[in-house]
């Protein structure tokens, strides 16, 4: 029992390790970060600036103590034990009048900087923050605060380690808290962009590199989730891109298993056709006259069937040859024409009709334009075939050619059922342009195609109403002097 192979994507379309899902988890916790680090700092700023302004109230309230001391005088261990209550080293009080130390330590600290709270902006405070963060130990700083009554502000000097030591606690608790909630909100964000975005995504990839590597396979067909959003548009439309792609390589096998068999085919019959032209010039040695007139067109019209069986898989293997062009009279081509598809002078089938400016010629390939003639007539008789005019009139066929200075205008016109709109819409498209059961659709495509070569254009007229069936029109134009 032979062992089933799968196919892997090739190395360089292999998804790496670091994914969508592993970037969108790192970027998750990155701006979790930087979303902790910018909304710290404000809220350690407010923290220093509510610590200072609760010592500012204190101080106040000492204030208003010592203001209310007989003659303003209190005892030095009295003032100690406010100081004390303050957290301050000195408390001093400005007045419209004057500035009063209302207490201080016996020795006074140096003061390193200054902070003035009725003018603070929050830019400032963060700065202010982080300088108190990364101060030494033992440093003192001034703190200004507006006073009640008739005071104009409150002053005081306070040590700026417990405040440091403050905001360390606090910035500890406020790490974890934060941390806690950045990890629960990164991990939901996470798991719903993985839920709603990543997955959908990779099973996308996952069907492309599946189909990429058996497209012939239509299991691979991505089904649609029926989401209205991008990633549903996407997955609906790589799903039609698959089936249309699936589509064209089956047909893309049917013509290679046809062509094979054309090959086949055209290998023996061009044989058969080879002994048949050797019988038909024995016929030449013939003295009957009827013979001698037929004789010579069965052998010409042989030998242009060898040339179509040696070329039968010029249009699926190689273009048509360039045609060899020169100017030729149109009404013998048109004649050959009649005579190869049979219709006689007297036919009671169809009515033959020339319409040809005499003596028109045309720069062009005799053979190709005769195998473009014979394409547009052969369907035009078929078209015809047990047709019966509304108005009971005789099926017919009119060729038309005349000259507009440089170009030449065919016209291949018939009074049949005429080409419905859906079959004109891939009429000269190879097997599929076919307007009757069992047609290949070859036809027309050959004739465009060689129509093109000579730098003209094949097209179908609309129908009007004074002219039904179907009417096809060939213009070629002369080559540049």
């Amino acid at each position: 029992m032979p062992r089933s192979t799968t196919t892997s994507p090739p190395p360089g379309n292999r998804p790496g390790r670091f994914g969508l899902s592993a970037r969108l988890l790192v970027l998750t916790i990155l701006f979790g970060l930087l979303a902790e680090v910018l909304v710290y700092l404000p809220v350690v700023a407010n923290y220093r600036r509510n610590w200072l302004s609760n010592r500012i109230a204190s101080a106040i309230t000492a204030a208003l103590v010592l203001e209310a001391a007989p003659d303003g005088m209190v005892s030095d261990d009295l003032a100690r034990q406010i100081l004390a209550s303050v957290g301050a080293k000195m408390v001093a009080l400005k007045t419209d009048d004057s500035k009063r130390l209302l207490a201080s330590s016996d020795m006074p600290p140096t003061v390193a900087i200054a902070t003035d709270l009725r003018s603070l902006t929050a830019m400032e405070a963060i700065g202010d923050a982080l300088d108190t963060l990364l101060a030494p130990r033992g440093r003192f700083i001034r703190v200004v605060g507006d006073a009640p009554m008739h005071g104009q502000y409150v002053e005081i000097v306070v040590d700026e380690t417990p405040l440091q030591q403050g905001m360390y606690d606090f910035a500890r608790r406020w790490l974890v808290i934060t941390l806690a909630i950045s990890t629960i909100t990164a991990g939901l964000i996470y798991l719903t962009l993985s839920l709603f975005i990543v997955r959908p995504m990779r099973r996308l990839t996952g069907a492309m590199m599946r189909f990429a590597a058996d497209p012939e396979d239509e299991a691979g067909v991505i089904r649609a989730s029926g989401r209205s959003d991008e990633i549903g548009v996407a997955e609906r439309e790589f799903a039609a891109m698959q089936r249309q792609l699936h589509g064209m390589l089956q047909q893309k096998s049917r013509l290679a298993a046809l062509g094979l068999a054309v090959s086949k085919i055209n290998h023996d019959l061009r044989n058969m056709l080879a002994a048949a032209q050797l019988f038909s010039d024995r016929l030449t040695e013939t003295d009957d006259p009827i013979v001698q007139r037929l004789a010579p067109k069965l052998i010409q019209t042989i030998g242009r069937a060898i040339a179509f069986c040696q070329s039968t898989l010029s249009y699926g293997l190689a273009s048509e040859p360039l045609p060899t062009r020169r100017r030729i009279a149109l009404a013998p081509i048109v004649a050959d024409t009649r005579q190869l598809l049979g219709l006689g002078e007297a036919n009671d089938r169809l009515i033959w009709v020339e319409t040809l400016e005499p003596d028109l010629q045309i720069d062009a390939d005799a053979d190709q334009l005769s195998r473009v003639l014979l394409n547009l007539c052969r369907n035009a008789v078929q078209a015809l075939d047990g047709h019966v005019a509304p108005d009971a009139s005789p099926n017919r066929i009119e060729i038309g050619g005349r000259r507009n200075g440089a170009v030449v205008t065919i016209d291949v016109a018939d009074n049949g059922p005429g080409v419905s709109v859906k079959a004109g819409q891939k009429l000269f498209e190879a097997f599929s342009g076919s307007t009757r059961p069992g047609g290949s659709g070859l036809g027309l495509a050959i004739a465009a195609e060689l129509v093109r070569a000579h730098g003209g254009t094949l097209s179908l007229l609309e129908q009007t109403a004074d002219r039904g069936g179907a009417t096809f029109r060939i213009t070629i134009p002369d080559r540049p002097a």
